[in-house]
C-alpha cells in the first residue's frame, strides 16, 4: 500500500508551457491525501524560488519539501537534513566559475545570488521559470557561506573540465542549458530516506513523479518510479511506469493505474 508520494516540481507537477497545475493534478492529490497518504515536493529549486505551487499550499496538501535535489529537507519549520558542499571545492569552483565566465547561482540557506548572467540564463530563470529578485553580485561575493546548491550554466562537455574541481560533489541536470551542483551524497534518493526516517513509513510504501535527469535517482529508488511521458529516454527506462505527458493529465492517470486514486 503506498504511503507516500514525492513530485518533481518542473515537467511533473508543473508544466513548462503555462506555468500552472492542471486541475486533474490537483483533484487526484486531493483524493490521496484524503486516504491519508502523505504529499512531499522534490524539487532543485531552493525554497525561495518555489514560486508555483500556491494552489497545492492554499489547500494544505503539501507534507514536506525535499529541495536543492535532496540537499535540503524540511518539514513546516523543522530542518530535518542539510548537507553543504564542502568549502575547499566551492572556492574550486568558483575559481574556474570566473576564469570561464559561467553564469551561476550560489544558494545557502538563506540567500540565492546570481553572478555572471547572460542572455540564456536570463531567458530560461527569469523568463521562462518566472524567478525574480535574485541579487547580482560578483563570484567572490556570491560564493560565500555554507553553499548548499550551485546552478551553472556550461554544456555536458565542459563537465569534463569541470569534475576534477569538485570530486566530492554530485553533478545533475533538470535542463538542458544548466546543471545542478550539491554535496556528495546529496540527491533524491537520499531526500526520500530522510523522509522514511521522519516519518515512519517504508521504502516499499513511496511512489515519486519525475521527468528530468535529476529525478532518476528517486525513481529508481521508490517502490514505484513514474516518468512523465515528455521525459527523456534515460528518465523513461529509469521508471517502473511512463505515464502521458503533464500536460495530458500525466498525474492523474498514472494514479488512477495504480489504483492510489
Amino acid at each position: 500500500m503506498i504511503k507516500a508520494l514525492f513530485f518533481d516540481i518542473d515537467g511533473t507537477l508543473v508544466s513548462f508551457e503555462n506555468h500552472s497545475i492542471l486541475p486533474s493534478t490537483i483533484e487526484a492529490l486531493e483524493i490521496a491525501r484524503s486516504k491519508g497518504i502523505k504529499i512531499f515536493i522534490a524539487t532543485g529549486r531552493p525554497p525561495s524560488i518555489i514560486n508555483n505551487l500556491t494552489v497545492l499550499q492554499e489547500r494544505n496538501l503539501i507534507d514536506g519539501y525535499m529541495t536543492m535535489n535532496g540537499a535540503y529537507c524540511f518539514v513546516g519549520d523543522n530542518i530535518i537534513y542539510k548537507k553543504p558542499i564542502p568549502l575547499n571545492e566551492i572556492q574550486s569552483f568558483a575559481d574556474i566559475c570566473k576564469q570561464k565566465n559561467y553564469p551561476t547561482f550560489f544558494v545557502t540557506e538563506h540567500r540565492m545570488a546570481l553572478c555572471q548572467p547572460n542572455d540564456l540564463l536570463k531567458y530560461v530563470f527569469f523568463k521562462s521559470l518566472k524567478i525574480t529578485n535574485i541579487p547580482i553580485l560578483s563570484v567572490e561575493e556570491a560564493a560565500q557561506g555554507d553553499v548548499l546548491l550551485i546552478t551553472s550554466f556550461f554544456t555536458a562537455d565542459d563537465e569534463k573540465e569541470v569534475r576534477p574541481c569538485i570530486p566530492n560533489c554530485e553533478i545533475v541536470r533538470w535542463h538542458p542549458a544548466f546543471a545542478d551542483i550539491t554535496a556528495e551524497g546529496n540527491t533524491k534518493q537520499k531526500g526520500i530516506d530522510e523522509f522514511i526516517k521522519h516519518f515512519g513509513f517504508r521504502l516499499e510504501e513511496t511512489m515519486a513523479f519525475g521527468d528530468g535527469g535529476n529525478d532518476i535517482s528517486m525513481l529508481r529508488h521508490a517502490a514505484i518510479g513514474v516518468a512523465m511521458g515528455q521525459a527523456t529516454e534515460e528518465v523513461k527506462q529509469s521508471a517502473d511506469y511512463v505515464t502521458s505527458s503533464v500536460n495530458d493529465d500525466g498525474i492523474w492517470n498514472a494514479m488512477k493505474h495504480f489504483e492510489i486514486i
